[in-house]
């Protein structure tokens, strides 16, 4: 396991500060380890190996080739999930035009008559809608089925549910059947609200306290550039075309293919083995694979003292979570981040976006011919920002990236509503709603985007975290589901002002996180359930900024 650099750091303060670098044996030396401190905190928290304190007692929290696997394995299915939302999208015209051609076969007749539009609205609306339908049925069973199979094997066994789903969509044009595209976008979304709540569990299990965020935000990572590879391949000039939108559909089985071949090299989460399945051994030899450290001791302490408190109290239902004063303000916290995701204005159309909603009239007043491109950008900035925040996310603190993004976001709402309202009398008011649109969606992707998938496994020790996945993810996917459903009535009743009520909406959410969210960076899950059953305001906990001598420092966060 010693493929990396490890870096053996230690500091004196007196007389002098000096700090020394060794090279595990069997490593391969790539340069000096003060190269580990140019390259900056970010890059030096996922690659390289931080302290180890005297006599090994430390488990290494650096990326080790395990853990990355690990890792980038699990979030396939969070690809999956971005993919199947932007897919719908591009090739709607065409997919109607394919149900209408089912209608008329239907009649028996060479000149049959064509559908009539309101039924073919109805059926295409359906096909987007469902799809969230399916993922808050299935996030509502989460917490369950990961107990149940364990992360892993439940990862593994919703592929299944990916081969029928993308099955069914690729071959609905050979059978002639819009219930099978319908059928299909049930069953897929039922795929991504598993996949909504095991990727982020997991990954939060496995991953060293020092990387939890950074690696947590991975899944956001892979849904938006799932996103932009649907934009992508629904071009006409590609797969958006009448001959090959089937496969457009059905590709979505690619990501499960690759999940299924890469899973066997993956370990289970040690946290599940040891603490619900009470694994020892097997659990020890997933946090060897997983850290490269033959010396585990420390991390398997802490998941001792977890587990001894789990005892303690009784397993914990999703109704004895909200019944239970301890758990009832992580609770609340958890749902209205999540609800802070949704009701942003980033999915006002269910299977779309309210900027994109505005972006194609926009953006050809602004003398731009093809919006669609306009839309890829706006999918290239989800990624490029998104990335970014991988690596603020452990500098800045979940809490900080946040409030800034909600706080961003409430003022490009604003700037929207504005230059919608200004845009037939001042022309240069489209370029102002171009630079809004794109800001809206790099405040999104710094904050609001990411953090609420992984925070709430952070909030909750191992106890009671499945019900608390199970009910964040079926709020995220039900506020889907209802401003999806709603937000066409609404933009026809006030017009551009609906970015009023979305900025409302967002100043509140970022007054509730500046008052309630408390910054989990640095901390142990244990820690930071402690934090609950200690006080009943978050604000009475000071958290000490993170810096790098805390890296170097013994009383140092774990």
């Amino acid at each position: 396991m010693g493929l990396g650099v490890r870096c053996t750091l230690a500091l004196k303060l007196a007389p002098s500060m000096m700090i020394r670098g060794d090279v595990a044996r069997g490593a391969v030396d790539y340069g000096p380890v003060a190269a580990c401190f140019r390259i900056g905190l970010p890059f030096r928290l996922l690659f390289c190996n931080p302290v180890e304190q005297r006599g090994g007692e430390a488990a290494g929290n650096g990326m080790t080739p395990v853990l990355l696997l690990s890792v980038l394995t699990a979030i396939l299915g969070s690809l999956q999930f971005g993919y199947n939302i932007g897919v719908i999208n591009a090739p709607q015209k065409i997919i109607e035009q394919s149900y209408n051609a089912t209608w008329m076969h239907r009649q028996g007749v060479a000149n049959g008559s064509s559908i009539d539009p309101a039924l073919l609205n109805i059926l295409w609306s359906l096909s987007v809608s469902i799809f969230s339908l399916g993922g808050m049925l299935t996030s509502f069973l989460v917490g369950m089925v990961s107990e149940w199979l364990g992360r892993k094997r439940a990862m593994i066994v919703n592929n299944g549910l990916a081969f029928l789903g993308g099955g069914l969509m690729g071959l609905a044009k050979l059978g002639k059947s819009y219930e099978m595209m319908i059928f299909g976008r049930f069953v897929i979304g039922a795929f991504s609200g598993f996949a909504s709540g095991l990727v982020p569990m997991y990954v939060g299990e496995i991953a060293p306290t020092k990387l939890r965020g950074a690696l947590g935000t991975l899944n956001q990572l892979a849904i938006v550039i799932g996103i932009l590879f649907a934009q992508v391949c629904g071009l006409d000039t590609l797969l958006g075309n009448e001959t090959y939108w089937p496969l457009l559909m059905g590709i979505t089985v690619v990501p499960s293919i690759l999940q299924l071949l890469l899973f066997p090299f993956c370990p289970e989460s040690p946290r599940y083995l040891y603490i619900i399945r009470n694994k020892e051994s097997k659990a020890k030899e997933s946090l060897k694979r997983l850290t490269g450290c033959q010396d585990v001791s420390a991390a398997l302490t802490e998941m001792k003292e977890e587990k001894r408190r789990m005892d303690m109290e009784h397993k914990v239902s999703i109704l004895q979570l909200f019944r239970s004063r301890i758990y009832r303000q992580p609770l609340l916290i958890a749902v209205v981040l999540q609800l802070s995701q949704q009701l942003s204005g980033i999915n006002a159309v269910s299977g779309g976006n309210a900027v994109f909603y505005y972006s194609t009239d926009i953006l050809t007043k602004a003398g731009l011919e093809q919006p669609i491109y306009a839309t890829i950008g706006t999918g290239v900035v989800n990624t490029i920002f998104t990335i970014i925040s991988v690596f603020l996310v452990e500098r800045a603190g979940r809490r900080t990236l946040h409030l800034v993004g909600l706080f961003g976001m409430g003022i490009c709402a604003l700037l929207m509503m504005t230059s919608l309202l200004l845009l037939k009398s001042v022309t240069w008011m489209g370029y102002l709603s171009m630079v809004a649109i794109f800001a809206f969606v790099a405040f999104f992707e710094i904050g609001p985007g990411p953090i609420p998938w992984f925070i709430v496994a952070e909030l909750f020790s191992q106890g009671p975290r499945p019900a608390a996945m199970a009910v964040a993810g079926f709020a995220n996917w039900t506020s889907n589901f209802i401003v999806g459903m709603s937000f066409p009535s609404i933009q026809e009743a006030i017009g551009p002002y609906v970015f009023l009520l979305f900025a409302i909406l967002l100043f509140i959410f970022s007054a509730f996180t500046y008052l309630k969210v408390p910054e989990t960076r640095g901390r142990t899950f244990d820690d930071i359930a402690a934090t609950f059953r200690r006080t009943p305001s978050l604000l009475d906990r000071e958290i000490k900024p993170y810096t790098e001598l805390d890296e170097l420092s013994p009383d140092g966060h774990e």
